[in-house]
């Protein structure tokens, strides 16, 4: 008998790899080449294999630990002719790592490649809410190609193969199901070997979990430990490299998944159907089941101490009635309102602009024909709003815990009417652009909202938020801060006033103001003089160039 160390063979240009996974315990019999441990760097998981067989006496690693070439794994007695080759080592480790970067065509040539709507569950039809990739981009195995939405939940369509997008065969708003056409591929013959390798494993993992708009890869350390041999099974979750590796992409909670596999390993079914279930609404994953209370508005009635419970009211019995689901909109907005209603500290300052001139100047605009686009009212309060912020930065900022984030950059949501609800898209970097271009990008926003073609990502990130009235009447009212933002201007519709000159009272058109504000971040001196300082800019123009 003879007492053998096996060592971390060639595993690259890769170093310090965190060891998240221990294969097997002392007292196993291991085969040649049979997985030891896994490690995994920045860009893949790869496992360690055995160079020789024998009975493994001790194990020389713990889960974290940090190994290189040549790293002592543990030593295992076997037979003294036992062969000890490594030869086939670094082949092994090269073969599990994550596929490289999409490379220029091989002396192969290239192909085309079909990329799919795999299987989603059961799901008809679908609505394309946003597209990541346009003709020409160069994209890798599980790369997001769009985000697709039910009634329930909304999900990211990853690719099955890397290459670059010839062709896309889908737009924002089309309705896909399980095998639809998303984009034609171009693939370097060798990397094309690899990718339909690799499909039967991506099939499992087609769909990423709601509210997170794009999927975020965890760092090494944060996904140990996976599985430890000599450890509870309750404890971790059991899963492959491979499966753990789809889960973080996906950001699928493996510890809320049975595994259907010897001693609980979790398969790729298991993975699949976990997936379909959360969709279809047949199960709440953790996070799920934490944020339930605040989208029910009549249960959250019940957490507050004090308050009675939401009434039960059999209105049939008083007369004729019809039901109607909220929209999905409505559902989504209604959620949120609640929340940045009771959480936010609301104060309303009311306050009115002179915009008498300004209105004249507008009319002056669109009626010369040199004009590039009709310009709106709300165009020049989004250049004040930016104005105003940059005067005023606090109010440019969100609370992080117990810190303020103040923002160096400017994006302005406002408010649009759409026949499903009132949606907020957010035009970004106003501050970089004209009056003329502000208010052809606030029409082409608005547009694609009212046609229901509004990405996610076209609705977040804003900094301070309009919401006019103005084309439908009304003066003061409390608009509900849009978190995490920490202020929303409202705007009412305008109208003549007498107003005193100091000599007499003459006839002006004056805009009604509304700022909310978050009393948490800000005072009611800052407030007032943000109202103020805002209404000035639209009763003198001019005043944004000083």
């Amino acid at each position: 008998m003879a007492i053998l160390e096996i060592k971390v063979p060639d595993i690259g240009d890769v170093t310090d790899v965190a060891v998240i996974e221990l294969l097997v315990k002392v007292g196993d019999l291991v085969a040649l080449e049979q997985s030891l441990i896994t490690v995994e760097s920045d860009k893949a998981s790869m496992e360690i294999p055995s160079s020789a067989a024998g009975l493994v006496k001790e194990i020389k690693v713990a889960l974290g630990d940090k190994v290189n070439q040549g790293s002592l794994v543990l030593l295992l007695e076997a037979e003294a002719a036992a062969p000890a080759s490594v030869a086939a080592a670094p082949a092994v480790a090269a073969a599990v790592a994550a596929p490289p970067p999409v490379a220029a065509a091989a002396a192969g040539g290239t192909r085309t490649v079909e990329v799919f709507v795999p299987d989603i569950g059961d799901f008809e039809s679908v609505s394309v809410i946003e597209v990541f990739v346009k003709v020409g981009d160069s994209i890798r195995v599980e790369q997001s190609l769009i985000t697709v939405e039910s009634d329930k939940a909304s999900m990211e369509i990853p690719s099955s193969t890397a290459g670059v997008i010839k062709e896309l065969k889908v737009a924002l708003g089309d309705k896909v199901a399980k095998g639809s056409l998303l984009a034609l591929v171009e693939v370097a013959a060798p990397v094309a070997q690899a990718a339909l390798a690799a499909a039967p494993a991506l099939i499992a993992a087609t769909v990423a979990l709601a509210p997170a708009p794009v999927p975020v890869r965890a760092a090494p350390t944060a996904s140990l430990p996976a599985h430890e041999p000599m450890a509870a099974k309750a404890r971790l979750p059991h899963a492959s490299p491979s499966i753990r590796r789809i889960a973080r992409e996906l950001g699928v909670p493996l510890d809320e998944i049975k595994g259907t596999g010897p001693n609980g390993r979790i398969q790729e079914l298991d993975l699949q159907g976990f997936v379909k279930s959360v969709l279809a609404g047949a199960v709440q994953t953790l996070a799920q089941k934490a944020a339930a209370p605040a989208a029910a508005a009549p249960a959250a009635a019940g957490n507050f101490p004090g308050l009675l419970p939401w009434p039960k009211v059999d209105f049939e019995k008083f007369g004729p009635v019809e039901r109607r689901d909220l929209s999905r909109i409505k559902k989504i907005s209604g959620a949120n309102l609640h929340r940045n209603w009771v959480l936010i500290p609301h104060v309303t300052n009311n306050d009115d602009a002179d915009i008498t001139d300004l209105e004249a100047f507008r009319v002056q605009l669109n009626g010369d024909k040199s004009s590039p686009s009709k310009v709106t009212m709300l165009a020049f309060m989004i250049k004040a709003a930016v104005a105003a912020l940059k005067k005023f930065p606090e109010f440019n900022a969100s609370l992080d815990g117990e810190q303020l984030v103040l923002k160096n950059y400017f994006h302005i949501g406002f408010a649009a009417d759409t026949p499903n609800g009132l949606m907020v898209p957010v035009l970004r970097d106003a501050d970089k652009k004209g009056i003329f271009q502000i208010s052809q990008e606030m029409g082409e926003l608005a547009k694609k909202a009212r046609d229901g073609k509004l990405g996610t990502a076209e609705m977040t990130g804003g900094c301070f938020s309009i919401s006019s009235l103005g084309g439908i009447g009304g003066g003061y009212f409390t608009p509900i801060i849009n978190a995490p933002e920490v202020a929303i201007m409202g705007v009412g519709k305008s109208k003549i006033e007498p107003v005193w000159d100091g000599k007499q009272f003459v006839p002006r058109l004056m805009l009604p103001l509304s700022l909310s504000w978050d009393h948490r971040v800000i005072d009611g001196a800052s407030a007032a003089r943000f109202n103020a300082y805002f209404a000035s800019l639209l009763a003198d123009f001019r005043r944004i160039a000083l």
